[in-house]
C-alpha cells in the first residue's frame, strides 16, 4: 500500500516521459474551466462504483461521477484529450511506476484514470507538476488529502472565494459538481498545469 509520504515525495523520483511542450495557460485553460463549469447541474450524484466502460473515450452516466471524472470530462470536452487512453497507455508502458494500492497485476482501463493517485503520477511523469511557490492559475489542477486519508482532485476556477484572492475550485466531493472554497481547508499534495500541445 502506498503511503502518504510516498505520494508526496516519491513521485518526484520517477523518470519523466519524453518532455511535452506545454501551452501557456491562456485559451486552453479557459476552455477547461468552461468545460468543468458546464458539468454543474448535470453531474449531481457522487458515485465511485466500479463500472465496465468503453475504451477509449469511455465514461459512466453523465449525472454520476467522482472528483476525477470532473477532470477527465473537462479535458475531453475542452481539449479533446482522453485521459483514460493516455493514463492506460502510460501504465501499460511502466506499470510499476504507479501505486500498487489496489492490488492489480495489470492496468485496468475501466478505472485507472478515475483514481487520484494515478493522475498524480501521470501528470508528474508528463512534466506538468508545479513548484509549490508558483501561483495557481485558472485551469490548473490541485490534489489534496481530505481527513488524512481521502485523495481528492479539483480544477482551479476563475472565480475568487468571497472576500479573498483565493480561487474557488470546481469539484465533486459528494454533492455533485460545484464551486467550492477548498484550497485553504485541506493539505495540498500536488499542483499541476497540464496543457498538452497536442490538444
Amino acid at each position: 500500500m502506498i503511503s502518504r509520504r510516498q505520494v508526496l515525495f516519491g513521485v518526484a523520483a520517477l523518470p519523466l516521459l519524453r518532455p511535452e511542450h506545454l501551452l501557456a495557460p491562456s485559451r486552453p485553460a479557459s476552455l477547461l474551466v468552461t468545460a468543468a463549469h458546464a458539468q454543474i447541474g448535470v453531474t449531481t450524484i457522487y458515485d465511485g462504483a466500479y463500472r465496465k466502460i468503453g475504451y477509449p473515450g469511455g465514461d459512466i452516466e453523465p449525472e454520476r461521477g467522482v472528483c476525477t471524472d470532473v477532470v477527465v470530462r473537462a479535458y475531453r470536452e475542452a481539449l479533446h484529450v482522453d485521459l483514460q487512453r493516455l493514463v492506460h497507455e502510460d501504465m501499460a508502458k511502466d506499470f510499476p511506476a504507479y501505486p500498487a494500492k489496489w492490488g492489480l497485476a495489470e492496468p485496468d482501463a475501466n478505472i485507472d484514470h478515475r483514481r487520484v493517485l494515478n493522475l498524480m503520477i501521470f501528470f508528474t511523469r508528463c512534466g506538468a507538476a508545479l513548484a509549490a511557490a508558483e501561483a495557481l492559475k485558472p485551469g490548473d489542477l490541485v490534489t489534496q488529502m481530505i481527513a488524512g486519508e481521502l485523495p481528492h482532485i479539483s480544477l482551479v476556477s476563475d472565480r475568487p472565494a468571497p472576500g479573498t484572492r483565493r480561487p474557488l475550485v470546481i469539484h465533486n466531493f459528494g454533492n455533485g459538481v460545484e464551486y467550492a472554497d477548498m484550497l485553504a481547508r485541506h493539505p495540498i499534495t500536488g499542483r499541476y498545469r497540464y496543457l498538452p500541445r497536442t490538444a
